[in-house]
């Protein structure tokens, strides 16, 4: 029979709730068949996830894609069966025998939900927290492509209004990266933005009173959110009518993000291992499955019982989202119309491309001239804001010293900020001192689509980031790192802030495209093949991460094949060298000068040129070789870091200038000449490989 409470909107009948419960014994069902996963959570979110995937967002199981879709982050990803089992009802291309295969090879369930392997996943989540940034990265990207294409429609007005959701768990919100990010979304004013909180006091050590204690509620006030408390039934079961009236509340507030915050019982109802920590991350057995479909009203003798009745009404959700999606397209070709230039920007942007003749904007540098590479990164944004509107970013508070600034006139801040060039549609984020949210957020921008992000810290600093950095290679994102002062010459700061293992340590995370040019021309041209590959397209784009100088170094000629990652930047005095040197960044001059020293002494060099190690490693065997012929040994690499990345490239009689140990707090000129970072000393391991090739 269906009700419909006079104090709401939401229909819900007793197929609604069979079909919950329907979820709750397929959660059991999939962890019991596997034999290891996370039971509980899903069992207990179920209402709130069905609430969501069935009576709130606007989406359309049928082309998840969809521009005008709202957006679901399943922060908490260790239980992902909450969002399997929700796309299999609505019929996202999901079935049945896909839960069964849930966490094993090959299938689309795997243990956390990820990016680009299983339709309807919006992001990669399980590191707790990540899932809380992405989501406020994406409410981000929604506000800043509304200005982008319909920034004078009043709130709630335009097709590219939409929400985000978001469901964390206890653990999501004890980990820093969460607060980073919830203080963003409070200072930003993200309305658009909805976190529910699965309030279930278990963690895997047992009742959260072993490791929190605060008032979260208040933590989220302070940070300025809409905050709301929902209680669950007397049974103790998540109230759906109660969560439903929550959210359509917070929908209202749209100069916040909202926060509403569910007590549960996770595992919930099974008989013995509801509110156990057991019950969080282990199969619950064959009798407690048994005995919960018992009480739900399900026979203990079939699993994966789903009747036609559930999946005939929970794929309904497939009409609702063709007349969602159809009653969109009204709206959006009304602004087609209306604004046809917009339109046209923004069929570029959807399609990925760039605006004709962008690369023309790019400055050349002039020769010889010493230019931090940092400061030409500056000058090429600074020439890129104007012509290639979707590119934006900033800084971890950082800014005047990354040189991150796109337009000092334009800061992405709400209405109602104090400062004179706040706009809610700036091309400048001050992401503050939240490295590692800021790039879980870049993450997030570059999920929701049609805008380029970058943001920029020091190269120390990324290992606050890592773990953001490696989400970003795992999803294939097309997001830009700006890590400057990236050696022992930014000088006085000290061995804090001298990043020494970084590059090497990147360059270990697949996927991640670590780039050091030598000087300011290889820089311009860095930007212009990270913005070529900046398309979002799984499985194809990739993230990078530009490492770039405090210090000025010499201007070269600009080289086109920068863009294949190794080159040749000055030859040898004969065909077949008998020496090749191989730098990178800051001590590409330095391996300039050895070569000066070292053909006066009658030895044919080389110097190469290894900007990105990545882009050189796509170049086909031919032209790796022609770089670095397999018949010349002696061999040297030049970098002002570890040498674990250059082994491979210098070989058995090669030599590394490297540095294996912390820096000190000296002018970096000094610490180069303390450290061995000479021409004479590149020189000088140049005669051992040389000796060492001739034995």
């Amino acid at each position: 029979m269906s009700t419909k409470p006079t104090t709401t909107d939401l229909e819900w009948t007793d197929v609604d709730q069979r079909a919950v419960d329907t979820a709750r014994v397929l959660a059991a069902d999939a962890v019991q068949k596997v034999g290891n996963g996370h039971p509980g959570t899903a069992m207990s979110l179920a209402p709130v996830a069905y609430t969501l995937f069935q009576k709130v967002m606007r989406h359309d199981p049928a082309d998840a894609d969809w521009v005008g879709r709202d957006r679901f982050v399943l922060s908490a990803g260790h239980s992902s069966l909450t969002l399997y089992i929700q796309l299999y009802l609505a019929g996202f291309g999901l079935e049945l025998d896909d839960l069964k295969a849930f966490r094993t090879w090959g299938s689309k369930t795997p243990g956390h939900p990820e990016y680009g392997h299983t339709t309807g996943v919006e992001t990669t989540t399980g590191p707790l927290g990540q899932g809380v940034a992405n989501a406020v990265g994406m409410a981000m990207a929604s506000r800043y492509e509304r200005g982008l294409f319909d920034p004078e429609a009043a709130a709630g007005t335009s097709p590219f209004d939409h929400f985000i959701y978001a469901i964390a768990g206890d653990g999501c919100l004890q980990e820093g990266i969460s607060s980073e990010a919830s203080s963003m979304a409070g200072h930003q004013k993200l309305g658009n933005l909805i976190l529910l909180w699965d309030d279930n006091h278990i963690s895997i050590e047992g009742d959260t009173e072993t490791a929190v204690s605060e008032d979260t509620c208040k933590r989220y006030e302070a940070y300025g959110w809409h905050v709301q408390r929902v209680a669950p039934k007397p049974d103790g079961d998540l109230d759906h009518e109660a969560i439903y009236n929550a959210i359509e509340a917070a929908q209202k507030v749209t100069d916040k993000p909202s926060f509403i915050a569910m007590r549960s019982i996770i595992a919930w109802p099974a008989p013995n291992a509801q509110n156990t920590e057991a019950a969080h991350g282990s199969a619950l057995g064959d009798d407690e499955v048994a005995a919960t479909k018992r009480v739900l009203g399900f026979d203990p003798e079939k699993s994966f019982d789903v009747s036609d009745e559930v999946i005939g009404h929970t794929r309904k959700a497939l009409d609702r989202g063709a007349d969602a999606k159809a009653e969109w397209e009204k709206s959006f070709q009304e602004w087609r119309t209306a604004n046809p230039e917009r339109a046209a920007e923004f069929d570029r942007i959807n399609a990925g491309e760039l605006p004709a003749g962008w690369e023309k904007s790019i400055p050349v540098f002039e020769t010889g001239k010493a230019v931090a590479t940092r400061a030409a990164s500056g000058k090429v944004l600074q020439a890129l804001g104007p012509v290639v509107p979707e590119l934006w970013g900033g800084s971890a508070d950082l800014a005047g010293s990354n040189n991150t600034t796109i337009d000092k006139t334009s800061s992405f801040l709400p209405a109602g900020n104090p400062l004179p060039e706040a706009d809610p549609y700036g091309r400048t984020i001050h992401f503050g001192i939240r490295e590692h949210s800021m790039a879980a957020e870049m993450n997030g921008i570059a999920l929701h689509g049609h805008t380029r992000i970058y943001g920029g810290t020091f190269l120390v600093f990324s290992d606050y980031m890592r773990n953001a950095v490696r989400l970003s290679a795992l999803m294939h994102l097309p997001v830009t790192y700006v890590w400057t002062h990236d050696s022992v010459g930014l000088g006085e700061d000290g061995p804090t802030h001298q990043p020494v293992e970084h590059l090497a340590s990147l360059r270990a995370i697949p996927g991640l495209h670590v780039v050091r040019p030598a000087d300011a021309n290889e820089t311009a041209i860095a930007w212009r093949e990270i913005l070529k590959r900046g398309k979002k397209d799984y499985g194809k784009s990739a993230p990078h991460g530009l490492s770039l100088t405090r210090q000025g170094v010499p201007t070269y000629e600009p080289n086109e094949d920068t863009v294949k990652g190794g080159y040749v930047l000055v030859e040898a005095s004969k065909a077949t060298p008998d020496l090749i040197l191989i730098a990178t960044g800051s001590e590409v001059q330095l391996a300039v000068e050895a070569r000066e020293q070292l053909e006066s002494e009658g030895v044919a060099t080389r110097v190469v040129s290894m900007p990105c190690v990545e882009w050189f490693e796509e170049q086909d065997q031919g032209y790796r070789d022609s770089v670095l012929p397999p018949s010349v040994k002696a061999r040297v690499s030049v970098e002002a870091g570890i040498g674990l990345t250059w082994h491979k490239y210098v070989g058995d009689a090669g030599r590394t200038v490297s540095l294996e140990h912390f820096g000190a707090s000296a002018d970096g000129k000094v610490l180069f000449r303390e450290f061995g970072f000479t021409a004479e000393n590149v020189a000088a391991k140049a005669r051992e490989s040389l000796a060492a090739a001739q034995r």
